[in-house]
């Protein structure tokens, strides 16, 4: 099957996720966490990008991305992973051992309103349906932590999401995952399929020629 067209369009808010070769690890220590979110901010500085929600997990990591311009996906997640792996090698005396991650990162398009708040909260809550943190707050490595217990310089690095979140962010985010939205979200990161209401789905699928990636999936109510 021929992969679905590249789609890179400014003003249009994606989730981006990339694993690691083979599943293995990518971060063992706080430093090399705290390393990949030092090029999460340059790499946001040098293209403009607004962060709205990311994690860092041991062997992959999501991000919530919501570029300004046509292409600016694509500049971003090549230097970062480009800069990542350069520096990992660098770091670990792994200089020559080929790449650490298992290819180039899929992504999706997000409607905005409750879709986007259900993968915010998705992204989010990693930590918490891996058993890693017993409440999103408590992973140090993602942007629950930092909207909780961030300084205000650690914040900076989240931009304001185009949607308001719920009155209060911490009960919502770790209130149980509707497995509605965790099976329709899965299905988007293993087809690439647009996540939003069925009508924006099929207009989006049209717009961007990604016909092969709909295999009528259903998507979950609005909340």
């Amino acid at each position: 099957m021929p992969r679905p067209p590249r789609v890179d369009v400014g003003d249009q808010l994606y989730h981006v996720i990339n694993r690691a070769n083979g599943r293995a690890r990518i971060f063992y220590k706080d430093e090399d966490y705290r390393h990949f979110e030092s090029l999460l901010r340059h790499a946001a500085e040098q293209f403009s990008m607004r962060i709205l929600a990311y994690v860092l997990m041991p062997n992959h990591w999501h991000l919530v991305l919501y570029p300004r311009q046509d292409g600016d996906l694509s500049k971003f997640m090549q230097w970062l992973t480009l800069t990542h792996t350069q520096q990992y090698h660098v770091r670990t005396r792994t200089i020559g051992y080929g790449h650490i991650y298992q290819g180039r990162y899929k992504s999706f398009i997000i409607e905005k309103d409750s879709y986007l708040l259900a993968v915010i909260k998705y992204v989010e809550r990693n930590s918490v349906r891996a058993r890693l943190a017993k409440t999103v707050e408590q992973w140090r490595w993602g942007s629950g932590y930092r909207r909780l217990k961030g300084t205000p310089k650690e914040q900076k690095l989240l931009a304001k999401a185009p949607v308001d979140f719920p009155n209060n962010y911490r009960i919502w985010v770790n209130q149980p995952d509707r497995m509605a939205d965790v099976s329709s979200l899965r299905n988007s990161v293993n087809k690439n399929v647009p996540f939003g209401s069925l009508g924006w789905t099929s207009r989006t699928v049209k717009q961007f020629g990604l016909e092969a990636t709909l295999r009528n999936p259903g998507r979950p109510k609005s909340t």
